[in-house]
């Protein structure tokens, strides 16, 4: 198995994490990223896999996927033990929905704080306003805190630890990573995601990431 991620990239650190959470072998490729060009140039491998161009790109034998939500389904599929979707359709499809706004809906209000990493805009206004639009994308991104620690249920989202858990992992990561909004507000979150962070397979990730970001975001790192 093989894998194609990417030292910024925390859609292909999910699945990072979901294969460690599997115990399954696999090597790794990271393609060249800086903070400056970004994925330029694209790696062959990923541009003839995805025609998005982006990670992760997942190779298993003869197949080849890119996507980490489709990555995960596929892995519980292949790979069903240890379990990390719950048991039951409505149990299941709760889980899917919940790393779906992990990844969609919250990574909406995450774009504007992914600025920090950039140089100021020379222009004044222009960067006046990216301080208010990053100003207003904290404010929704509080509300989701609040959404996401009304759904608990108990130590995680869904009750064992899951997919779930690994996406909103990442993206309150990378909120905390920008300066984003504390959680202070939520307490029941914050005794999450440092319950998620102490699990072998999170801690490393977040581990790597902050090296990253020593060596190629020096305004985080």
């Amino acid at each position: 198995m093989k894998l194609y991620s990417a030292p910024l990239s925390l859609f292909a650190r999910k699945v990072e994490i979901a294969l460690r959470e599997k115990g399954l072998a696999f090597e790794r490729e990271m393609v060249p990223f800086t903070q400056a060009a970004g994925y330029q140039p694209k790696h062959p491998a990923v541009l003839a896999a995805n025609p998005k161009g982006q990670v992760p790109v997942l190779v298993d034998g003869d197949l080849t996927l890119f996507d980490s939500t489709l990555i995960f389904e596929y892995l519980e599929d292949a790979y069903p033990a240890p379990p990390l979707y719950p048991a039951g359709a409505k149990a299941r499809a709760r889980c899917r929905l919940l790393e779906l706004i992990a990844d969609d809906v919250m990574l909406k209000p995450l774009l504007p704080l992914m600025r920090r990493t950039t140089p100021p805009d020379p222009d004044p206004a222009r960067q006046r306003d990216r301080e208010d639009e990053a100003a207003r994308a904290e404010r929704t991104l509080r509300d989701l805190y609040r959404h996401f620690q009304a759904q608990l249920q108990g130590a995680y989202l869904c009750e064992a630890f899951s997919f779930a858990d690994i996406a909103l992992f990442m993206m309150v990561l990378w909120t905390q990573r920008l300066r984003g909004p504390t959680l202070d507000a939520v307490p029941d979150l914050a005794a999450w995601h440092a319950r998620v962070a102490q699990r072998p397979a999170a801690a490393k990730a977040a581990a790597e990431i902050a090296e990253a970001d020593r060596l190629l975001s020096p305004k985080l790192g």
